[in-house]
């Protein structure tokens, strides 16, 4: 079990996603029983019900995607359960993905199957070294951490709230990327726990890992 963190905007998705799928080719697996699978920790987004519950609401909507705004508790839950040793009685596990046309998680919409034998997890707060993220943590085998100036992060996080509809205008992305992205970004550098693989993301390329 490998987890993929960083800060908003690193390349964790593409970087996830690539590992899983050279896996998958390399060992020739078929696609209905595949060697690795990708488990995004985007699922776990409160829901936009769960944010107006908050004492806060207009403030938990604001800051959507800071550690608080996630069901830490549940994705812990998960991978515990994927943590049991595989054995005749292991079923396919199934964890939510995110919507982003939905604006909420979907249910079920990610399945585990019983031959995938490494697991690729990705999120901006999966080193995090805070409870209940550092108890998460500590049940992976190994920890990547993608590393990215602030700069270049700023620049593809522009993109992708356009692109996904969080903002309507780039004056609107680039206010939500100072006031929400990067306060997260800054605790997710300074509260780390110890990393076993440390990339570098560059602007064009992602080079290869360094201990």
């Amino acid at each position: 079990m490998i987890a993929i963190s960083g800060i908003p905007g690193a390349g964790k998705t593409t970087l996830a996603k690539t590992v899983t799928d050279r896996l998958n080719t390399l060992s020739q697996a078929s696609p209905l029983r595949p060697l690795a699978a990708y488990v995004p920790m985007d699922g776990y987004h409160l829901t936009r019900a769960q944010l107006d519950a908050l004492p806060d609401p207009a403030q938990a909507h604001a800051r959507r995607g800071a550690a608080y705004t996630f069901d830490a508790a549940s994705l812990l839950s998960l991978v515990v359960a994927l943590r049991e040793p595989l054995g005749a009685s292991t079923r396919t596990i199934y964890a939510p993905s995110f919507s982003h046309a939905l604006k909420d998680p979907v249910e079920n919409e990610i399945s585990i199957s019983p031959s995938t034998q490494i697991l690729i997890f990705e999120g901006n707060y999966l080193a995090l070294d805070k409870e209940p993220w550092s108890q998460i943590s500590r049940l992976f085998n190994e920890r990547w951490f993608l590393e990215v100036g602030f700069d270049i992060a700023r620049k593809r996080l522009v993109a992708r709230h356009l692109a996904a509809g969080i903002a309507s205008s780039e004056k609107e992305a680039w206010r939500r990327i100072e006031e929400n992205d990067m306060i997260n970004a800054l605790e997710i550098v300074q509260h780390r726990v110890a990393i076993d693989e440390l990339i570098q993301s560059l602007d064009t390329a992602v080079q290869e890992p360094s201990h």
